[in-house]
């Protein structure tokens, strides 16, 4: 999960363990802070992704379901995190109590909001489960951590919720997030030093330098992180970040890397491949429509926007040597039309004017509120940042 607001960055936002007991946890698996300089960005995804389902806690309720309320769980969890030093185990107790505080602001709303007259029935046992309570708790574990320990995970994750304001009232803190997020890619956890280097890019948090950008883009690129690769082959294709010279070669190889370990959170790599298989792009990249068509498709399904439009495009006028299919053309136009591309809406509003029987009947109330949509959306937002030229054309 990531907490870094969603318009930041086109391509922001984080991510074995098998238990051996509740009464013990054991994630004698988990990479130590010098194993984790080895450890691909695939696989730290992983690490997170388990600590966020806490596979032991399900267990537990399985055998224990009358039990397994939330102020229980967390009674239990925090006992268990108390009674071992493993900073995986008290990393996935902090990331358990966010989760914790997050479902409890998602049913009552934020602790501001909610009524403090005496009618309110408030036990000391409900105040376990007060969001901003849980925050703090998290907050101090993984500071406690992130300092004493220096973990990766937790300086990562304490960083992510200091650029959100997840950690600070809602106001983010970049230069405190700047900070955990340097410590934490120079220990090797790939998505902090990718985050290193956007803020060094564009000075979040600290002063703009290109040189630290592009080195630790390269290190978090380096473990297959897709954002990094992305970013650094789109910097060597148009001399970006002060890269001079001819670098289309590397540029090239750094997209190919993008494209290969892209996911739904940076999905931009295939998507950039694809563009330059249409022309041709110099002697490295020969023009291919077809499988321009199959890296577009893949950054589709992974919902990318531009990827979306055009497959839509290209299932519509039988492009790209796609077959003309409306069932297909629409379901990539309604892709970018939600991501907020007008060009997108309208491609929709001409689609339920003239209706594709059998898949679509004729509908002119809906292209009307098509049309609305792409007039409210207009030429900003989402829309111009997907259309931007990302790499040089020959």
């Amino acid at each position: 999960m990531s907490f870094a607001p969603p318009g930041a960055h086109p391509e922001h936002q984080h991510h074995s363990l098998s238990p051996s007991g509740y009464g013990s946890r054991s994630l004698s698996a988990s990479p130590s802070r010098s194993d984790l300089l080895n450890v691909p960005y695939s696989q730290q995804m992983l690490q997170h992704s388990l600590a966020v389902k806490h596979p032991w806690l399900n267990t537990m309720a399985a055998h224990n379901p009358a039990r397994m309320d939330t102020r229980t769980t967390l009674d239990v969890y925090r006992e268990n995190a108390k009674k071992t030093t493993d900073p995986a185990v008290q990393y996935e107790f902090a990331v358990f109590l966010v989760n914790a505080a997050q479902a409890e602001r998602a049913e009552s709303g934020p602790s501001e909001e909610r009524p403090t007259s005496a009618d309110a029935r408030t036990t000391p046992s409900d105040t376990t489960t007060n969001d901003a309570e849980l925050l703090k708790e998290a907050r101090q574990v993984l500071q406690r951590l992130a300092d004493s320990r220096g973990y990766p995970f937790a300086q990562y994750y304490l960083g992510d919720g200091f650029a959100s304001g997840l950690f600070n009232n809602g106001r983010p803190d970049n230069e405190r997030a700047f900070a955990l997020f340097v410590s934490a890619g120079k220990h090797g956890h790939a998505e902090a030093g990718y985050r290193a280097a956007l803020c060094y890019e564009y000075g979040w948090g600290c002063r703009t330098d290109y040189p630290k950008a592009v080195q630790f883009y390269r290190q978090s690129a380096t473990k297959g992180h897709p954002g990094a690769a992305t970013r650094l082959g789109r910097a060597c294709l148009a001399n970006d970040l002060g890269l001079s010279g001819h670098r289309g070669r590397e540029g090239v190889k750094w997209l190919k890397r993008a494209s290969e370990s892209a996911d739904a959170q940076h999905n931009a790599g295939p998507f950039e491949l694809g563009a330059l298989h249409v022309d041709g792009y110099g002697d490295d990249v020969f023009k291919d429509e077809a499988y321009a068509a199959q890296l577009f498709a893949r950054a589709a399904d992974l919902g990318h926007p531009e990827a979306c439009l055009r497959m839509g495009q290209a299932h519509e006028h039988g492009l790209l040597a796609c077959p003309r299919d409306p069932a297909l053309s629409l379901h990539f136009y309604g892709g970018a039309a939600r991501a907020g591309i007008p060009e997108a809406m309208m491609a929709m509003c001409a689609w339920c004017m003239v209706g594709a029987e059998p898949v679509l009947r004729r509908d002119e109330a809906e292209a009307h509120e098509w049309a609305r949509k792409a007039a409210e959306a207009g030429e900003s937002g989402p829309a111009r940042a997907c259309r931007r030229p990302l790499t040089p054309r020959r």
